[in-house]
């Protein structure tokens, strides 16, 4: 199975634009892929909902302040 990955660079965006981006490419991804975002800070509500879905995230501090979060898309 080819892993797609679909990257969403979310920085300047004002909330909730970051999150409604990212739910919205996890709901249109299928099972297999990546979402990996590129965001100005940790998205805590982000985090919140991937949580209550069930979907395995890593997050990734960047020197310059800024966040990657990497999605699977599960189920």
């Amino acid at each position: 199975m080819n892993t797609r990955v679909v990257e969403l660079d979310n920085r300047g965006l004002e909330p909730p634009q970051p999150m409604i981006r990212t739910l919205q490419a996890l709901e249109s991804s299928i099972i297999g892929d990546q979402v990996k975002i590129h965001n100005d800070r940790l998205p805590m509500f982000l985090i919140e909902e991937l949580q209550r879905l069930g979907y395995p995230y890593q997050v990734e501090h960047q020197a310059d302040g800024s966040v990657k979060v990497i999605i699977d898309k599960t189920n």
